[in-house]
């Protein structure tokens, strides 16, 4: 999974190997079929390549980077014979097109670059009928391929590919100084294709909006030794951010893995609440006030209507049908099956979501983002509810599908959820029954303290540390953000005691895992590997409780994960040395921020405002 890049426009996204080839594409949102699926299956479920043929010079190296805060993707290829090229992969900013560019430039020597393109709507399961269309001087001409609702035509200032059986195959030929621009566009089949673009002023316009975009950007950890990081995971959440309607989706895939070859594979193209709302956070310590007005609104519209009919997830544009199905004609990313569209976990009930959310919009309002007429009724709306559910059990932060129960981290976050009503009403002067919200958050805590603490028994010592769900001793690593929200302090002692606790049983190679599987009702076959966003929470309550050398060290090697243009999927396979899960994965990102926060406070505090000291 590490062998992929990606590029995007805020309305959708493709993955880019190392090798050349785009094997993932949804047109025209992030939630929508795939055309490119050689991701999940073989290169026939659809794949874009242009690389150096087998036959040809050998590859001597290849090297990837985004051109600056873009998400242009240069690839620069090396070739035996001295030959060097590089290929530019890119999709426009600012017009609302789904377009795919490819720009491939000579930079020495004379190089052969081989295409190959595969088509494929539904998932790589619908063969489009493909054909030449237009003639010489005509804006429309090019490759078009179409089939029910979908069309993508594909134009070239070189050759256009012809057809070899299902494949269409060509050559692309530069010299050192030539370009040649190849661009994808979709568009729904009924209507006319779209005008050509100027490929030069569309790029340097995209160039332009992604680094004026990243240099809005501030925050704690906007210097020092994780700067670059937290600006690329910064980018990384904005890119998965759609920007007609403001949701934003977890992840750019789904069905990747968790286990090799295992059945831990869901659909990440969605919009969860929860993982929202911690983007939302971030993007706000960092200055990013518009893009909370923007998923505000979202919000707004997605949850709109009766309380009681609120749920975890949304499609990107606020849809609430997203039925889960498995994909039987796809084999799965290196043989893991089933793979899954749609999500089943949006039937569930997850008392934590609407704390995050609260939380969330409390931090934007102390960013001063005012409430307008429905946005606070929103909320009251969202505690109304909080409270006519405030004594119900839940499937909790990880989507267990075993029986539901009462997960500490949701019984805080329902806290928190009263908590930051509460501060509405007392700091901010808006209206609601905080004496109400009061004495509920009050028992709730008092609840937690005394049911969700390992105390022990006569006949055994307690660890004093909180547990994963009442009735239990088992640890989660969702109780590292406890402190976040401020439900206990960073070294409070049952908050030490549970560090503790996750270090002996969660931390086998030195990365966190969210729970042992082989003690869990999740309702799957044991196994698991550490799940990069624990890791990165771990590293925040270390930086908060006074261990800053062990958030540093475990920073970097957090940081030595991340592929060679700085991305990160879900989890992490220490003993393979691989990237495991959806990719590029919003919580692991938000996750990376918030622990760079940290760690530059905590140096601040402790009179290493660069961190270089503990760096060295």
């Amino acid at each position: 999974m590490e062998d992929y890049a990606l590029v995007g426009d805020c309305h959708t996204a493709a993955l880019v190997s190392e090798r050349g080839s785009i094997d993932w594409m949804c047109l025209p949102r992030f939630d929508s079929p795939a055309a490119f699926a050689a991701l999940l299956g073989t290169r026939e479920h659809g794949h874009w390549t242009i690389a150096p043929p087998e036959d040809g010079p050998a590859v001597v190296s290849v090297e990837r980077a985004y051109e600056g805060d873009s998400f242009l993707l240069r690839t620069r290829w090396t070739l035996e014979d001295g030959g060097v090229v590089d290929v530019v992969d890119c999709m426009p900013m600012g017009d609302r097109r789904a377009d795919l560019v490819r720009r491939v430039v000579g930079v020495s020597g004379d190089v052969e670059l081989r295409q190959e393109l595969v088509i494929r709507f539904g998932y790589g399961s619908v063969v489009p009928w493909v054909r030449r269309v237009g003639g010489k001087g005509d804006a429309a001409k090019g490759l078009l391929a179409s089939a029910g609702p979908d069309a993508v035509l594909l134009r070239t200032t070189g050759k256009l590919p012809k057809a070899k059986g299902r494949t269409h195959v060509g050559k692309v030929k530069v010299s050192a100084g030539q370009v040649v621009d190849t661009v994808l566009t979709w568009y729904p089949s009924h209507r006319e294709p779209p005008a050509a673009m100027s490929v030069s002023d569309r790029l340097e316009a995209t160039r332009r909006w992604w680094h004026e975009w990243a240099a809005r950007g501030d925050g704690p950890a906007a210097e020092g030794p994780y700067a670059a990081a937290v600006v690329r995971s910064l980018l990384v959440l904005r890119a998965l951010t759609h920007e007609d309607t403001g949701g934003i989706v977890a992840a750019a895939t789904t069905s990747l893995p968790e286990m090799p070859g295992g059945t831990r594979n869901w659909d990440y193209r969605f919009c969860w609440l929860r993982d929202a709302a911690l983007t939302l956070e971030a993007l706000l310590e960092h200055g990013y006030t518009e893009e909370a007005r923007e998923w505000r609104g979202w919000l707004l519209r997605a949850i709109a209507g009766d309380p009681e009919d609120v749920q975890i997830m949304y499609a990107v544009d606020g849809a609430r049908d997203l039925p889960e199905r498995e994909l039987d004609h796809l084999p799965g990313f290196g043989g893991a099956k089933p793979v899954r569209i749609g999500n089943g976990a949006v039937e569930q009930y997850q008392a934590d979501v609407l704390g995050e959310v609260m939380v969330a919009l409390d931090a934007a309002r102390r960013a001063g983002l005012a409430e307008d007429e429905f946005s606070w009724p929103m909320q009251r709306a969202l505690l109304d509810f909080v409270v006519s559910h405030s004594d119900r059990k839940d499937s909790g932060i990880w989507e267990m599908r075993g029986p539901e129960q009462f997960y500490v981290h949701s019984r805080v976050m329902v806290w928190a959820a009263l908590d930051r009503g509460v501060r509405a009403v007392r700091e901010r002067g808006l209206d609601g029954p905080a004496e109400q919200w009061e004495v509920l958050r009050d028992q709730v805590r008092d609840e937690v303290l005394e049911h969700g603490v390992d105390t022990g028994t006569p006949d055994r010592p307690g660890r004093g540390c909180f547990v994963q769900h009442y009735g239990t001793r088992e640890v989660d690593a969702s109780l590292l953000q406890l402190p976040q929200v401020g439900f206990v302090e960073p070294d409070h002692p049952a908050m030490l005691a549970t560090v503790a606790a996750i270090e002996s049983d969660l931390l086998p190679d030195g990365l966190v895992l969210r729970y042992r599987t082989e003690a869990s009702s999740d309702g799957l076959p044991p196994g698991e590997h550490p799940f990069l966003a624990c890791s990165f929470w771990l590293v925040e309550q270390y930086a908060r409780s006074g261990r800053a050398e062990a958030g540093h060290a475990l920073m970097r090697r957090l940081l030595e994960l991340r592929n060679d243009v700085g991305l990160l999927s879900e989890e992490y396979d220490v003993h393979g040395g691989h990237q495991l899960g959806n990719t590029p994965q919003a919580l692991s990102h938000l996750a990376l921020v918030r622990a760079a926060d940290a760690l530059a406070a905590a140096d601040q505090r402790a009179g290493r405002p660069d961190g270089q000291e503990l760096e060295r």
